[in-house]
């Protein structure tokens, strides 16, 4: 799984001047008192100032992954490879480890590992869902519907652009302990890449 920053645009600055234009003033350089304002922005939820400042980043995790995290949708944009038009060989994802089930709650997993001795049974069957991928196109099957068969491990990629705003929910939802532990993962990552950018925004956003 991998974050790549492609652009960005706006600095802890753009959100200063974007508050300030209601009264007509712009600042050129950052100061503590835009820093106490970029807080007080945040803590009273007056997201719009924030909202100028946007984010591009490539994305690449498998399509369970990417599936959680599109659901996110306000303020963000996605554009992702599409195997209708791709067919090269998929590349499957493969987990450091197995996680047990949780006794507590519907969904998740516990901070247990579990012993499994079956570990080529997974991989088996990855390259058997593959191979069957493409012997259905070597046949002449389209790619669109051969891609029926691959499964949720699989890796996708994806740009995706929006808001500083925006990717401050999505870090303050799915960066908590509570959400599937490769999400996390992916997210902590992209919440590095922002902070560095965002300095003093990102902290006053984030709600870890």
């Amino acid at each position: 799984m991998n974050v790549e920053l492609i652009d960005s645009m706006g600095s802890d600055l753009t959100v200063v001047n974007a508050a300030r234009v209601s009264f007509g003033k712009k600042k050129v350089k950052f100061s503590k008192a835009d820093e106490r304002l970029i807080n007080y922005l945040a803590k009273h939820n007056h997201w719009t100032p924030f909202g100028h400042c946007s984010l591009q980043f490539h994305m690449k995790a498998p399509v369970f992954v990417a599936r959680q995290l599109g659901k996110h949708q306000v303020g963000l944009v996605w554009n992702e490879i599409s195997r209708r038009y791709v067919d090269d060989v998929p590349e499957c994802y493969r987990p450091e480890n197995w996680r047990g089930r949780a006794e507590d709650k519907k969904q998740g997993s516990s901070e247990d590992d579990i012993v499994w001795e079956r570990w080529l049974e997974y991989e088996e069957l990855c390259k058997t869902l593959v191979g069957a991928y493409k012997r259905m196109m070597d046949n002449g099957i389209c790619p669109e519907q051969a891609r029926m068969i691959l499964p949720q491990s699989m890796m996708t990629e994806w740009y995706w652009s929006g808001t500083l705003m925006a990717f401050a929910r999505v870090c303050n939802l799915r960066c908590k302990e509570d959400v599937q532990k490769e999400t996390r993962d992916l997210c902590w990552k992209l919440n590095s890449l922002v902070e560095n950018i965002f300095p003093v925004s990102w902290k006053a956003l984030r709600k870890d």
